[in-house]
């Protein structure tokens, strides 16, 4: 299955892609993760991102692009499916994407939308920041970050909206209970044909 993975920060996104991954036996692909390898390698890649990351900028979106398409076609692991964690984060790389896999390895199956109500995220955000000692987590940063996931997310639900990508899930609930719904969501995602569930 080819899937991008959506929600907020705080949403339960890194857990449940493990998940899907380990379920589905295709890599979970995490631009932060793309950054933090081809900075480490010193590759002309990482090196042009390296600037941007410094600086606390966002990583332009040829640079971005060029990664996610230099780990998709040079990864074997790649050749079943592979789930996108944090791309795409705007409607531009979107579009990008899909032109990407439309001359590649063919379309996304779905896109997994976590729907979490924002007390909840901010709450799950408070702990984590206690027990893992988040900088990024701190209340005026994470309502930011949850300003501007908002913002750019919006633009995104409409455009997989529109293809019949988009599969919104409930996000509430233990790591188990929301890993039940999106293995329902992807059963019928891959089994079009089998009646949907109640």
């Amino acid at each position: 299955m080819r899937l991008v993975l959506l929600g907020p920060p705080g949403s339960g996104k890194g857990t449940q892609g493990a998940r899907i991954s380990a379920r589905h036996g295709i890599p979970a692909i995490s631009t932060g993760q793309l950054f933090d390898r081809q900075i480490a390698a010193g590759t002309q890649l990482g090196r042009r991102a390296e600037r941007y990351v410094r600086a606390g900028e966002l990583v332009p979106d040829e640079i971005v692009l060029d990664m996610v398409a230099e780990r998709l076609a040079g990864g074997v692991d790649c050749e079943v499916g592979f789930l996108l964690d944090g791309f795409p984060r705007t409607y531009p790389q979107a579009e990008a994407l899909d032109r990407m896999l439309a001359a590649s390895c063919g379309p996304l199956d779905a896109v997994v939308d976590l729907d979490v109500d924002i007390d909840e995220v901010l709450d799950r955000i408070r702990r984590r920041a206690h027990t893992e000692d988040r900088v990024d987590d701190a209340d005026d940063t994470a309502r930011r970050r949850l300003k501007v996931f908002a913002e750019e997310t919006a633009p995104l639900r409409r455009y997989y909206g529109r293809s019949g990508l988009l599969r919104t899930v409930d996000g509430a609930g233990t790591p188990d209970e929301v890993a039940a719904r999106i293995e329902r969501v992807l059963d019928d995602t891959a089994h079009p044909e089998l009646p949907l569930r109640g």
